[in-house]
Order: structure tokens, then sequence, then C-alpha cells
């Protein structure tokens, strides 16, 4: 079965997340929807990364393992034929390299969190940004952006089973850290 790397971009409002689940409607589950009407097979589309409920993305990488070859092109305008109406773009497909799978392979994510300040909400923007009328002073934001700088271990927020599996000796999971390049803060 070749795998394809797919990069895609969607608008989460109104959708579960990434992870296909039983409370409704999710990003993995229109794209594998439209794999399967393209293909004729039911497919597992798996993505580099999972995303919470109402989240976006503008780049995110999946593989899915078709049951015949196809070219990336002809994937690309098929699967974009199929996910409509939903809010759900597939950017590029390419073959994936040997050995490739999306959440493995990864080895950067990035986000972009906006905050829109100002007296009046937003209209066309609504469910990009977090809205917030009370004034905040730039120069505080941009002190506190410096702090996000470096390496985080977030091994606390984890569950108490990724904690007891390591002290019990079986084999050990990897902390959850983050290493941040950038946090700025700007003001438009």
């Amino acid at each position: 079965m070749p795998r394809y790397k797919l990069t895609v971009e969607y608008d989460g409002t109104g959708l579960v997340g990434w992870q296909r689940q039983t409370n409704g409607l999710s990003v993995q589950e229109i794209l594998e929807t439209a794999c399967e009407r393209m293909c004729g097979s039911a497919v597992l589309v798996q993505g580099a990364g999972r995303t919470d409920a109402g989240v976006h993305a503008i780049g995110q990488t999946a593989h899915v393992d078709l049951p015949a070859p196809y070219p990336p092109d002809k994937i690309r305008g098929a699967l974009n034929f199929h996910v409509r109406p939903h809010a759900v773009s597939v950017l590029a497909v390419e073959p994936a390299p040997a050995g490739f799978h999306a959440r493995i392979s990864a080895t950067r994510r990035a986000y972009l969190y906006r905050i829109l300040n100002r007296r009046a909400p937003p209209a066309l923007e609504r469910n990009h940004v977090w809205f917030l009328a009370v004034p905040l002073d730039a120069a505080l934001m941009a002190e506190g952006a410096r702090h996000l700088v470096g390496h985080h271990d977030f091994t606390s927020f984890g569950s108490r089973s990724h904690g007891s599996a390591r002290r019990s000796g079986s084999s050990p999971r990897r902390a959850p850290s983050c290493i941040t390049r950038c946090a700025t803060w700007s003001a438009r």
C-alpha cells in the first residue's frame, strides 16, 4: 500500500478536533470519508498531532495508506472535492518517504495564538481570535512573552499513569516538554 504525506488546513469551528470521536464530526473523519469516496476503501488517516475542539490548522501534516498508487495531484483534487462542504483543504500531497509516520516523524510544531484587544467584538474573526475588551499593556505583554522562550518540562501536567509508569520500572515514555524558540507580542 503506498503511503502519502498530506498537508492540511482547516477551520475547526463546529468540529470536535482532529481525532475521530462519537460525539461529533472530526477532521480525521472528514478526511477518511473523502479518501473512501475517492478510492472505494476504508482507510485510516493519521495526523501529526491532535487538536482540540474548535482549533484551526494552517499546515498540519498527516499520512494515509491507499490501496493503490495515485498521482499526488489527483489525490489532492479528489480529496478537496470530497471534503466539501467542510472547511478542510488538502494543500499538498506527496509520496511519503520510507518509514514516514506523520506523528512519529514530526520534528516540530508551531502554534499561533491571537488576541483581539479592542472595545468592539469581532464579527469576521470571531472564531479565530481570543477577544478581550479590557485594554492590555503592550509592554507588559511583550515582557511576559519573553518568559515563554526556552525549554519547559510539562511532566506535572501529564496523567498520573505517565509518571507512575516511569517509577514502576516499565518502559519510560518521553516527558512532555516544549522548546519555545520565539514568543512575541505585537500590537497592530
